[in-house]
Protein backbone atom coordinates (compact mmCIF):
# COMPACT_ATOMS: atom_id res chain seq x y z
CA UNK A 1 0.00 0.00 0.00
CA UNK A 2 3.10 2.40 1.08
CA UNK A 3 4.58 1.62 -2.26
CA UNK A 4 1.71 2.22 -3.92
CA UNK A 5 0.85 5.46 -2.81
CA UNK A 6 4.68 6.58 -3.17
CA UNK A 7 4.16 5.61 -7.27
CA UNK A 8 1.10 7.64 -7.13
CA UNK A 9 3.23 10.71 -5.28
CA UNK A 10 6.17 10.36 -7.91
CA UNK A 11 3.49 10.13 -10.49
CA UNK A 12 1.80 13.07 -9.81
CA UNK A 13 5.03 15.54 -9.35
CA UNK A 14 6.11 13.83 -12.53
CA UNK A 15 3.04 15.42 -14.28
CA UNK A 16 3.06 18.60 -12.42
CA UNK A 17 6.60 18.95 -14.19
CA UNK A 18 5.99 18.74 -17.32
CA UNK A 19 2.53 20.85 -17.27
CA UNK A 20 4.50 23.35 -15.58
CA UNK A 21 7.65 23.61 -17.19
CA UNK A 22 6.44 22.18 -20.74
CA UNK A 23 2.22 22.62 -21.37
CA UNK A 24 1.85 25.99 -19.32
CA UNK A 25 4.86 28.38 -21.14
CA UNK A 26 3.35 26.47 -24.69
CA UNK A 27 -0.12 27.47 -24.25
CA UNK A 28 1.14 30.83 -23.05
CA UNK A 29 3.20 31.40 -26.08
CA UNK A 30 0.05 30.07 -28.03
CA UNK A 31 -1.94 32.72 -26.48
CA UNK A 32 0.53 35.74 -27.24
CA UNK A 33 -0.05 35.25 -30.77
CA UNK A 34 -3.52 36.62 -30.13
CA UNK A 35 -2.31 39.60 -29.14
CA UNK A 36 -0.56 42.82 -30.32
CA UNK A 37 2.73 44.42 -29.31
CA UNK A 38 0.82 46.42 -26.78
CA UNK A 39 -0.81 43.33 -25.41
CA UNK A 40 -4.70 43.98 -26.71
CA UNK A 41 -6.33 41.14 -28.11
CA UNK A 42 -5.98 41.50 -31.94
CA UNK A 43 -7.48 37.98 -32.85
CA UNK A 44 -5.83 36.84 -36.33
CA UNK A 45 -4.34 40.17 -36.95
CA UNK A 46 -0.19 39.20 -36.23
CA UNK A 47 -0.75 36.04 -38.65
CA UNK A 48 -2.89 37.65 -41.49
CA UNK A 49 -0.02 40.52 -41.05
CA UNK A 50 2.98 37.70 -41.55
CA UNK A 51 1.34 36.20 -44.50
CA UNK A 52 1.40 39.67 -45.93
CA UNK A 53 4.91 40.90 -45.45
CA UNK A 54 6.89 39.55 -48.46
CA UNK A 55 9.99 39.32 -46.33
CA UNK A 56 7.78 36.88 -43.72
CA UNK A 57 6.79 35.01 -46.38
CA UNK A 58 9.64 34.46 -48.00
CA UNK A 59 11.69 33.34 -45.27
CA UNK A 60 8.57 30.89 -44.58
CA UNK A 61 9.34 28.96 -48.23
CA UNK A 62 13.10 29.27 -47.70
CA UNK A 63 12.73 27.16 -44.71
CA UNK A 64 10.65 24.65 -46.58
CA UNK A 65 13.04 24.99 -49.46
CA UNK A 66 16.33 24.73 -47.90
CA UNK A 67 14.66 21.59 -45.40
CA UNK A 68 13.37 20.05 -48.70
CA UNK A 69 17.04 20.05 -49.59
CA UNK A 70 18.76 18.96 -47.16
CA UNK A 71 16.53 15.97 -46.00
CA UNK A 72 16.97 14.82 -49.66
CA UNK A 73 20.93 15.34 -49.86
CA UNK A 74 21.76 13.89 -46.43
CA UNK A 75 19.34 11.26 -46.59
CA UNK A 76 20.79 9.72 -49.80
CA UNK A 77 24.29 10.61 -48.07
CA UNK A 78 23.47 9.15 -45.03
CA UNK A 79 21.78 5.88 -46.28
CA UNK A 80 25.02 4.54 -48.73
CA UNK A 81 27.03 5.54 -45.46
CA UNK A 82 24.89 3.35 -43.16
CA UNK A 83 24.90 0.51 -45.90
CA UNK A 84 28.59 0.47 -46.82
CA UNK A 85 29.18 -0.37 -43.00
CA UNK A 86 26.99 -2.14 -41.99
CA UNK A 87 26.34 -4.53 -45.39
CA UNK A 88 29.99 -4.08 -46.44
CA UNK A 89 33.19 -5.41 -45.27
CA UNK A 90 34.47 -1.97 -45.58
CA UNK A 91 38.32 -1.08 -44.07
CA UNK A 92 38.38 1.29 -41.24
CA UNK A 93 34.53 0.80 -40.61
CA UNK A 94 35.02 1.83 -37.17
CA UNK A 95 37.24 4.72 -37.96
CA UNK A 96 34.10 6.10 -40.25
CA UNK A 97 31.57 5.22 -37.37
CA UNK A 98 33.34 7.81 -35.35
CA UNK A 99 33.73 10.09 -38.42
CA UNK A 100 30.11 10.26 -39.19
CA UNK A 101 29.53 11.00 -35.24
CA UNK A 102 32.32 14.17 -35.10
CA UNK A 103 29.60 16.71 -36.00
CA UNK A 104 27.44 15.60 -33.11
CA UNK A 105 30.30 17.11 -31.15
CA UNK A 106 30.27 20.81 -32.62
CA UNK A 107 27.81 23.31 -32.79
CA UNK A 108 26.12 24.26 -36.03
CA UNK A 109 28.11 27.78 -35.76
CA UNK A 110 31.27 25.97 -36.22
CA UNK A 111 30.30 24.26 -39.82
CA UNK A 112 29.10 27.89 -41.17
CA UNK A 113 32.52 29.63 -39.96
CA UNK A 114 34.74 27.05 -41.56
CA UNK A 115 32.14 27.07 -44.68
CA UNK A 116 33.11 30.73 -44.85
CA UNK A 117 36.85 29.95 -44.19
CA UNK A 118 36.64 28.08 -47.03
CA UNK A 119 34.50 29.29 -49.53
CA UNK A 120 33.89 33.22 -49.03
CA UNK A 121 35.29 35.99 -50.39
CA UNK A 122 38.97 35.41 -48.67
CA UNK A 123 38.62 31.75 -48.03
CA UNK A 124 41.55 28.87 -48.71
CA UNK A 125 39.36 27.30 -51.84
CA UNK A 126 37.64 30.31 -53.19
CA UNK A 127 40.35 33.44 -53.08
CA UNK A 128 43.52 31.40 -52.18
CA UNK A 129 44.00 28.19 -53.74
CA UNK A 130 41.68 29.71 -57.05
CA UNK A 131 44.40 33.04 -57.02
CA UNK A 132 47.55 30.06 -57.18
CA UNK A 133 45.86 28.20 -59.86
CA UNK A 134 45.24 31.01 -61.96
CA UNK A 135 48.33 32.29 -61.59
CA UNK A 136 50.17 28.35 -62.70
CA UNK A 137 47.30 27.78 -65.55
CA UNK A 138 47.37 31.66 -66.87
CA UNK A 139 43.36 31.56 -66.41
CA UNK A 140 40.76 34.21 -65.24
CA UNK A 141 38.79 31.19 -63.43
CA UNK A 142 35.80 32.89 -61.23
CA UNK A 143 34.25 30.53 -57.99
CA UNK A 144 31.61 29.30 -59.33
CA UNK A 145 29.01 29.93 -56.50
CA UNK A 146 28.34 32.09 -53.53
CA UNK A 147 28.55 30.41 -49.60
CA UNK A 148 26.49 33.04 -48.00
CA UNK A 149 22.60 32.54 -48.80
CA UNK A 150 20.79 29.21 -49.45
CA UNK A 151 23.90 27.27 -50.55
CA UNK A 152 25.97 27.81 -47.30
CA UNK A 153 23.13 26.64 -45.42
CA UNK A 154 22.42 23.37 -46.98
CA UNK A 155 25.79 22.13 -46.69
CA UNK A 156 26.00 23.10 -43.06
CA UNK A 157 22.47 21.53 -42.23
CA UNK A 158 23.66 18.90 -44.20
CA UNK A 159 26.70 18.38 -41.90
CA UNK A 160 24.55 18.67 -38.85
CA UNK A 161 21.77 16.28 -39.45
CA UNK A 162 23.92 13.57 -41.16
CA UNK A 163 24.95 11.71 -37.85
CA UNK A 164 21.60 11.57 -37.11
CA UNK A 165 20.45 9.82 -40.16
CA UNK A 166 23.44 7.75 -40.09
CA UNK A 167 22.75 6.76 -36.10
CA UNK A 168 18.71 5.88 -37.26
CA UNK A 169 19.29 4.01 -40.66
CA UNK A 170 22.63 1.91 -39.03
CA UNK A 171 19.96 0.81 -36.03
CA UNK A 172 17.24 -0.42 -39.05
CA UNK A 173 20.02 -2.44 -41.18
CA UNK A 174 20.63 -3.99 -37.26
CA UNK A 175 17.55 -4.77 -37.29
CA UNK A 176 16.95 -6.73 -41.03
CA UNK A 177 16.40 -10.40 -41.01
CA UNK A 178 18.72 -12.66 -42.84
CA UNK A 179 16.36 -14.91 -43.46
CA UNK A 180 14.73 -12.87 -46.00
CA UNK A 181 17.74 -12.74 -47.77
CA UNK A 182 18.40 -16.34 -47.66
CA UNK A 183 14.70 -16.86 -48.89
CA UNK A 184 15.29 -14.52 -52.06
CA UNK A 185 18.91 -16.38 -52.85
CA UNK A 186 16.96 -19.46 -52.67
CA UNK A 187 14.49 -17.82 -55.49
CA UNK A 188 17.52 -17.11 -57.73
CA UNK A 189 17.30 -13.11 -56.74
CA UNK A 190 20.26 -11.59 -57.78
CA UNK A 191 21.98 -8.80 -55.80
CA UNK A 192 19.79 -5.83 -57.28
CA UNK A 193 16.97 -7.15 -56.78
CA UNK A 194 17.34 -8.76 -53.59
CA UNK A 195 18.05 -4.74 -52.67
CA UNK A 196 14.84 -3.14 -54.14
CA UNK A 197 12.75 -6.60 -53.13
CA UNK A 198 14.41 -7.06 -49.57
CA UNK A 199 16.85 -3.79 -48.03
CA UNK A 200 14.40 -0.90 -49.05
CA UNK A 201 11.37 -2.67 -47.61
CA UNK A 202 13.02 -4.10 -44.46
CA UNK A 203 14.26 -0.30 -43.42
CA UNK A 204 11.06 1.65 -44.86
CA UNK A 205 10.17 2.56 -41.19
CA UNK A 206 14.36 3.49 -40.09
CA UNK A 207 13.90 5.59 -43.61
CA UNK A 208 10.87 7.55 -43.04
CA UNK A 209 11.90 8.07 -39.00
CA UNK A 210 15.61 9.32 -40.56
CA UNK A 211 13.77 11.69 -43.19
CA UNK A 212 11.45 13.22 -40.91
CA UNK A 213 14.37 13.79 -38.05
CA UNK A 214 16.65 15.89 -40.95
CA UNK A 215 13.56 18.03 -41.75
CA UNK A 216 12.41 18.79 -38.20
CA UNK A 217 16.44 19.28 -37.12
CA UNK A 218 17.11 21.42 -40.13
CA UNK A 219 13.79 23.55 -40.23
CA UNK A 220 14.49 24.30 -36.60
CA UNK A 221 17.91 24.95 -36.95
CA UNK A 222 18.60 29.00 -36.45
CA UNK A 223 22.77 28.50 -36.07
CA UNK A 224 24.14 27.98 -39.08
CA UNK A 225 21.69 30.36 -40.84
CA UNK A 226 22.36 32.94 -38.36
CA UNK A 227 25.91 32.69 -39.51
CA UNK A 228 25.75 31.86 -43.04
CA UNK A 229 22.86 32.96 -44.13
CA UNK A 230 23.53 36.58 -45.59
CA UNK A 231 19.89 38.26 -46.92
CA UNK A 232 18.51 34.63 -47.47
CA UNK A 233 16.12 34.31 -43.89
CA UNK A 234 14.57 31.60 -42.57
CA UNK A 235 11.81 31.77 -39.95
CA UNK A 236 14.01 30.29 -36.97
CA UNK A 237 16.40 33.80 -37.85
CA UNK A 238 13.22 35.45 -38.24
CA UNK A 239 12.10 34.64 -34.74
CA UNK A 240 15.81 35.85 -33.68
CA UNK A 241 15.46 39.31 -35.28
CA UNK A 242 11.62 39.75 -34.23
CA UNK A 243 12.40 39.23 -30.37
CA UNK A 244 16.36 40.69 -29.80
CA UNK A 245 16.39 43.08 -33.11
CA UNK A 246 13.12 44.57 -33.09
CA UNK A 247 11.44 43.71 -29.61
CA UNK A 248 8.65 42.53 -31.52
CA UNK A 249 7.92 40.11 -28.70
CA UNK A 250 3.86 39.16 -30.48
CA UNK A 251 5.10 38.57 -33.70
CA UNK A 252 7.90 36.56 -32.40
CA UNK A 253 5.61 34.32 -30.51
CA UNK A 254 3.58 33.84 -34.05
CA UNK A 255 6.41 33.07 -35.82
CA UNK A 256 6.99 30.33 -33.18
CA UNK A 257 3.99 28.66 -33.30
CA UNK A 258 4.10 28.54 -37.14
CA UNK A 259 7.34 27.05 -37.14
CA UNK A 260 6.21 24.41 -34.64
CA UNK A 261 3.66 23.69 -36.77
CA UNK A 262 5.74 21.40 -39.72
CA UNK A 263 7.80 19.92 -36.96
CA UNK A 264 4.84 18.55 -35.32
CA UNK A 265 3.69 17.38 -38.40
CA UNK A 266 6.62 15.38 -39.43
CA UNK A 267 7.06 14.16 -35.57
CA UNK A 268 3.30 12.74 -35.49
CA UNK A 269 4.43 10.73 -38.67
CA UNK A 270 7.38 9.60 -37.30
CA UNK A 271 5.72 8.27 -34.05
CA UNK A 272 2.69 6.44 -36.50
CA UNK A 273 6.06 4.79 -38.34
CA UNK A 274 7.70 3.98 -35.21
CA UNK A 275 4.73 2.07 -33.84
CA UNK A 276 4.23 -0.12 -36.99
CA UNK A 277 8.25 -0.94 -36.53
CA UNK A 278 8.00 -2.01 -33.14
CA UNK A 279 5.24 -4.18 -34.09
CA UNK A 280 6.84 -5.88 -37.17
CA UNK A 281 9.95 -6.02 -35.04
CA UNK A 282 10.35 -10.33 -34.22
CA UNK A 283 12.67 -12.12 -31.62
CA UNK A 284 13.37 -14.38 -34.15
CA UNK A 285 15.09 -12.23 -36.41
CA UNK A 286 19.00 -13.60 -37.32
CA UNK A 287 21.46 -10.77 -37.78
CA UNK A 288 22.68 -9.74 -41.61
CA UNK A 289 25.81 -12.05 -42.53
CA UNK A 290 28.20 -9.71 -44.57
CA UNK A 291 29.87 -11.95 -47.55
CA UNK A 292 33.20 -11.01 -49.03
CA UNK A 293 32.91 -8.63 -52.32
CA UNK A 294 36.21 -7.02 -53.46
CA UNK A 295 34.21 -4.53 -55.81
CA UNK A 296 31.96 -3.94 -53.43
CA UNK A 297 34.16 -3.18 -50.74
CA UNK A 298 36.37 -1.01 -52.35
CA UNK A 299 33.16 1.18 -54.09
CA UNK A 300 32.27 1.47 -50.48
CA UNK A 301 35.67 2.30 -48.94
CA UNK A 302 36.22 5.10 -51.38
CA UNK A 303 32.62 6.48 -50.68
CA UNK A 304 32.72 6.73 -47.02
CA UNK A 305 35.71 8.08 -47.60
CA UNK A 306 35.42 10.80 -49.68
CA UNK A 307 32.26 11.72 -46.89
CA UNK A 308 34.78 11.22 -44.28
CA UNK A 309 37.18 13.45 -45.61
CA UNK A 310 34.64 16.08 -46.40
CA UNK A 311 33.44 15.66 -42.55
CA UNK A 312 37.08 16.51 -41.66
CA UNK A 313 38.02 19.34 -44.10
CA UNK A 314 35.05 21.47 -42.73
CA UNK A 315 35.64 20.82 -38.98
CA UNK A 316 39.22 20.87 -39.11
CA UNK A 317 39.12 24.32 -41.41
CA UNK A 318 37.75 26.25 -38.29
CA UNK A 319 39.60 24.45 -36.08
CA UNK A 320 43.38 25.07 -37.99
CA UNK A 321 42.02 28.88 -38.33
CA UNK A 322 41.39 29.21 -34.47
CA UNK A 323 45.38 28.85 -34.35
CA UNK A 324 46.22 31.10 -37.01
CA UNK A 325 47.25 34.86 -35.69
CA UNK A 326 45.10 36.81 -38.96
CA UNK A 327 43.59 34.92 -41.66
CA UNK A 328 44.13 34.69 -44.65
CA UNK A 329 47.44 37.48 -44.51
CA UNK A 330 49.40 36.45 -41.33
CA UNK A 331 48.92 32.19 -40.93
CA UNK A 332 51.76 32.39 -38.26
CA UNK A 333 50.73 29.72 -34.73
CA UNK A 334 48.91 31.71 -32.16
CA UNK A 335 46.89 30.93 -29.14
CA UNK A 336 45.60 34.53 -28.66
CA UNK A 337 42.12 34.03 -30.16
CA UNK A 338 42.02 31.39 -27.14
CA UNK A 339 42.82 34.18 -24.44
CA UNK A 340 39.33 35.91 -25.93
CA UNK A 341 40.46 39.68 -25.25
CA UNK A 342 38.59 42.47 -26.40
CA UNK A 343 36.36 40.21 -28.55
CA UNK A 344 32.20 39.69 -27.96
CA UNK A 345 32.67 36.87 -25.95
CA UNK A 346 35.43 35.59 -22.91
CA UNK A 347 36.72 32.41 -21.05
CA UNK A 348 33.34 33.15 -18.54
CA UNK A 349 30.93 31.77 -21.20
CA UNK A 350 32.81 28.36 -21.64
CA UNK A 351 32.35 27.88 -18.21
CA UNK A 352 29.05 28.28 -17.97
CA UNK A 353 28.60 25.99 -20.69
CA UNK A 354 30.70 23.53 -18.97
CA UNK A 355 28.35 24.14 -15.37
CA UNK A 356 24.92 24.37 -17.75
CA UNK A 357 25.87 20.83 -19.25
CA UNK A 358 26.65 19.45 -16.24
CA UNK A 359 23.69 20.40 -14.70
CA UNK A 360 21.57 19.82 -17.20
CA UNK A 361 23.14 16.02 -17.54
CA UNK A 362 22.27 15.22 -14.09
CA UNK A 363 19.16 16.64 -13.37
CA UNK A 364 18.35 15.37 -16.78
CA UNK A 365 19.30 12.16 -16.22
CA UNK A 366 17.27 11.59 -12.87
CA UNK A 367 14.19 12.74 -14.56
CA UNK A 368 14.41 10.78 -17.74
CA UNK A 369 14.92 7.57 -15.42
CA UNK A 370 12.34 8.69 -13.33
CA UNK A 371 10.16 8.69 -15.93
CA UNK A 372 10.85 5.61 -17.09
CA UNK A 373 10.65 3.39 -14.19
CA UNK A 374 7.13 5.25 -13.46
CA UNK A 375 6.09 3.93 -16.79
CA UNK A 376 7.63 0.58 -16.80
CA UNK A 377 7.83 -0.69 -13.16
CA UNK A 378 4.91 0.75 -11.01
CA UNK A 379 1.91 -1.05 -10.40
CA UNK A 380 -0.73 1.81 -11.00
CA UNK A 381 -3.28 2.40 -13.95
CA UNK A 382 -1.27 1.78 -17.45
CA UNK A 383 -3.02 5.22 -18.62
CA UNK A 384 -1.51 7.03 -15.49
CA UNK A 385 1.64 5.88 -15.24
CA UNK A 386 2.43 6.36 -19.03
CA UNK A 387 1.29 10.05 -18.97
CA UNK A 388 4.98 11.70 -17.95
CA UNK A 389 6.06 9.12 -20.85
CA UNK A 390 3.65 10.63 -23.07
CA UNK A 391 4.29 14.27 -21.95
CA UNK A 392 8.17 13.35 -22.81
CA UNK A 393 8.02 12.15 -25.77
CA UNK A 394 5.70 14.69 -27.11
CA UNK A 395 8.66 17.40 -26.19
CA UNK A 396 10.52 15.92 -29.35
CA UNK A 397 7.74 17.67 -31.61
CA UNK A 398 8.85 21.03 -30.21
CA UNK A 399 11.49 23.10 -31.57
CA UNK A 400 13.95 24.63 -28.84
CA UNK A 401 13.30 27.53 -30.09
CA UNK A 402 9.97 27.63 -29.30
CA UNK A 403 10.61 26.49 -26.12
CA UNK A 404 13.39 29.12 -25.24
CA UNK A 405 10.63 31.40 -26.45
CA UNK A 406 7.96 30.22 -24.31
CA UNK A 407 10.00 30.50 -20.90
CA UNK A 408 10.99 34.36 -22.07
CA UNK A 409 7.68 34.88 -21.65
CA UNK A 410 6.32 32.78 -19.20
CA UNK A 411 9.28 32.91 -16.51
CA UNK A 412 9.81 36.66 -17.01
CA UNK A 413 5.82 37.96 -15.65
CA UNK A 414 4.79 39.11 -12.36
CA UNK A 415 1.83 37.68 -13.44
CA UNK A 416 0.56 35.00 -16.22
CA UNK A 417 -2.90 35.36 -18.19
CA UNK A 418 -4.28 32.89 -19.17
CA UNK A 419 -6.96 34.19 -21.88
CA UNK A 420 -9.66 34.73 -19.19
CA UNK A 421 -7.79 34.54 -15.85
CA UNK A 422 -4.72 35.65 -14.68
CA UNK A 423 -2.28 33.81 -11.89
CA UNK A 424 0.91 34.62 -10.06
CA UNK A 425 3.52 33.78 -11.73
CA UNK A 426 5.93 31.01 -8.81
CA UNK A 427 8.33 30.41 -10.96
CA UNK A 428 9.43 33.87 -11.21
CA UNK A 429 12.76 33.69 -9.32
CA UNK A 430 13.81 31.16 -11.69
CA UNK A 431 14.19 33.36 -14.81
CA UNK A 432 17.78 35.02 -14.97
CA UNK A 433 19.58 32.19 -13.14
CA UNK A 434 21.27 29.12 -14.76
CA UNK A 435 18.81 27.07 -13.77
CA UNK A 436 16.22 28.20 -16.37
CA UNK A 437 18.94 27.09 -18.99
CA UNK A 438 19.03 23.85 -17.56
CA UNK A 439 15.38 23.39 -17.59
CA UNK A 440 15.04 24.62 -21.26
CA UNK A 441 17.67 21.86 -22.35
CA UNK A 442 15.69 18.94 -19.83
CA UNK A 443 12.74 20.34 -21.95
CA UNK A 444 14.87 20.25 -25.35
CA UNK A 445 16.19 16.92 -24.93
CA UNK A 446 14.60 14.50 -22.47
CA UNK A 447 12.23 12.28 -24.91
CA UNK A 448 15.35 10.47 -26.58
CA UNK A 449 16.87 9.27 -23.25
CA UNK A 450 13.44 8.37 -21.78
CA UNK A 451 13.17 6.16 -24.76
CA UNK A 452 16.41 4.68 -24.67
CA UNK A 453 15.62 4.03 -20.33
CA UNK A 454 12.43 2.69 -21.17
CA UNK A 455 13.60 0.31 -23.81
CA UNK A 456 16.48 -0.90 -21.20
CA UNK A 457 13.58 -1.65 -18.21
CA UNK A 458 11.94 -3.45 -21.02
CA UNK A 459 14.27 -5.97 -21.26
CA UNK A 460 14.99 -6.20 -17.72
CA UNK A 461 13.25 -9.91 -16.58
CA UNK A 462 10.29 -9.21 -14.60
CA UNK A 463 10.92 -11.75 -12.16
CA UNK A 464 13.24 -9.91 -10.18
CA UNK A 465 10.47 -7.52 -8.99
CA UNK A 466 8.11 -10.02 -8.41
CA UNK A 467 10.14 -12.11 -6.39
CA UNK A 468 11.57 -9.16 -4.48
CA UNK A 469 7.89 -8.39 -3.69
CA UNK A 470 6.86 -11.78 -2.60
CA UNK A 471 9.71 -11.29 -0.46
CA UNK A 472 8.10 -7.90 0.90
CA UNK A 473 11.32 -6.47 -0.19
CA UNK A 474 10.86 -2.29 -0.26
CA UNK A 475 10.86 -0.96 -4.06
CA UNK A 476 13.81 1.33 -3.20
CA UNK A 477 15.79 -1.52 -2.29
CA UNK A 478 14.94 -3.49 -5.84
CA UNK A 479 15.73 -0.19 -7.70
CA UNK A 480 19.02 0.40 -5.73
CA UNK A 481 20.50 -3.40 -5.77
CA UNK A 482 18.58 -4.66 -9.35
CA UNK A 483 17.15 -2.14 -11.41
CA UNK A 484 19.80 0.48 -11.79
CA UNK A 485 22.63 -1.97 -11.84
CA UNK A 486 20.92 -3.67 -14.98
CA UNK A 487 20.30 -0.40 -16.06
CA UNK A 488 23.57 1.69 -15.57
CA UNK A 489 24.54 1.62 -19.63
CA UNK A 490 21.08 3.58 -20.74
CA UNK A 491 22.23 5.76 -17.47
CA UNK A 492 25.12 6.54 -18.56
CA UNK A 493 24.37 7.28 -22.02
CA UNK A 494 21.75 9.17 -21.01
CA UNK A 495 23.94 11.21 -19.02
CA UNK A 496 26.55 11.92 -22.19
CA UNK A 497 23.79 12.69 -24.39
CA UNK A 498 22.49 15.38 -22.04
CA UNK A 499 25.83 16.67 -21.57
CA UNK A 500 26.97 16.89 -25.10
CA UNK A 501 23.91 18.03 -26.37
CA UNK A 502 23.75 20.99 -23.69
CA UNK A 503 27.48 22.31 -24.96
CA UNK A 504 25.97 22.24 -28.84
CA UNK A 505 22.63 23.71 -28.61
CA UNK A 506 21.83 27.49 -29.31
CA UNK A 507 18.43 27.39 -30.29
CA UNK A 508 17.04 26.66 -26.79
CA UNK A 509 19.19 28.93 -25.11
CA UNK A 510 19.55 31.90 -27.16
CA UNK A 511 16.67 33.98 -25.51
CA UNK A 512 17.46 33.06 -21.67
CA UNK A 513 20.70 33.62 -20.92
CA UNK A 514 21.16 36.43 -18.48
CA UNK A 515 25.17 38.27 -18.37
CA UNK A 516 26.69 36.44 -16.45
CA UNK A 517 24.88 32.72 -17.45
CA UNK A 518 25.55 33.76 -20.93
CA UNK A 519 26.79 29.97 -22.26
CA UNK A 520 29.51 29.59 -25.16
CA UNK A 521 27.06 29.15 -28.25
CA UNK A 522 25.65 32.33 -27.45
CA UNK A 523 29.08 33.95 -27.19
CA UNK A 524 29.88 32.29 -30.70
CA UNK A 525 27.25 34.14 -32.16
CA UNK A 526 27.85 37.13 -30.59
CA UNK A 527 31.43 37.41 -31.52
CA UNK A 528 30.62 36.31 -34.99
CA UNK A 529 27.97 39.27 -34.87
CA UNK A 530 30.79 41.75 -33.71
CA UNK A 531 33.36 40.34 -36.36
CA UNK A 532 35.72 38.14 -34.25
CA UNK A 533 35.44 35.15 -36.49
CA UNK A 534 38.80 33.90 -35.12
CA UNK A 535 37.84 34.06 -31.80
CA UNK A 536 34.15 32.49 -31.84
CA UNK A 537 36.29 29.67 -34.38
CA UNK A 538 38.28 29.08 -31.13
CA UNK A 539 35.24 28.91 -29.03
CA UNK A 540 33.72 26.43 -31.04
CA UNK A 541 37.03 24.35 -30.93
CA UNK A 542 36.80 24.10 -27.07
CA UNK A 543 33.30 22.99 -27.50
CA UNK A 544 34.52 20.05 -29.33
CA UNK A 545 37.59 19.23 -27.46
CA UNK A 546 35.55 19.50 -24.56
CA UNK A 547 33.28 17.14 -26.27
CA UNK A 548 35.67 14.64 -27.33
CA UNK A 549 37.15 14.66 -24.45
CA UNK A 550 34.12 13.38 -22.64
CA UNK A 551 33.66 10.95 -25.33
CA UNK A 552 36.66 9.50 -24.94
CA UNK A 553 36.38 9.38 -20.97
CA UNK A 554 32.71 8.02 -21.43
CA UNK A 555 33.60 4.80 -23.74
CA UNK A 556 36.59 3.95 -21.15
CA UNK A 557 33.86 4.37 -18.42
CA UNK A 558 31.56 2.32 -20.20
CA UNK A 559 33.98 -0.46 -20.85
CA UNK A 560 34.88 -0.58 -17.39
CA UNK A 561 30.99 -0.63 -16.54
CA UNK A 562 29.73 -3.26 -18.91
CA UNK A 563 33.03 -5.73 -17.32
CA UNK A 564 31.76 -4.88 -13.86
CA UNK A 565 27.79 -5.14 -14.86
CA UNK A 566 28.81 -8.75 -16.54
CA UNK A 567 30.49 -9.83 -13.93
CA UNK A 568 27.32 -9.11 -11.51
CA UNK A 569 24.69 -10.53 -13.94
CA UNK A 570 27.05 -13.47 -14.12
CA UNK A 571 27.48 -13.64 -10.01
CA UNK A 572 23.68 -13.26 -10.10
CA UNK A 573 22.69 -16.16 -12.70
CA UNK A 574 25.26 -18.41 -11.03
Amino acid sequence: MRSKALSALCTGLLVFYFIAFFLMPLVYIAGLTFYDSDGKFSGLKNLTEYFSSPNMVSSFVHSFTVSGIVTVVTFTLAFFYAYSISRIRVKGSYAFRYMAMLSLFTPTMLHALALIYLFGRQGFVSKLFLTWLNTALGTDFAFPFEIYGATGIIISEVIYTFPHAYLILSVSFAMSDYRLYEAAETLGAGRLRKFFTVTLPSVKYGAVSSLATIFILSFTDMGAPKIVGGQYNVMAVDIYKQVIGQQNFAMGATVAVLLMVPALIAFCIDRLIQKKQDASFSSKSVPYMVKPNKTAETAAFIYCLVIAICIAAVIGTSVFVSFISFFPYDLTFTLKHYMFKYVAGDFSSYVNSLKMSFLTALFGTVSAFAVAYTAEKTRMNVIISRMPYALSVATLAVPGLVIGLAYIFFFNNPEVSFFFFTVKNPFLPVYGTIWILVLANVMHFIAVPVMTITSSLKKQDREYDNVAESMGVHPARTLFRVTLPLSVTAVTETFFYFFVNSMVTISAVIFLYAQDTRPATVAIVNMDDAGDTSAAAAMASLILFTNMAFKIAYDAASKYIRKKTAAWQSVQRN
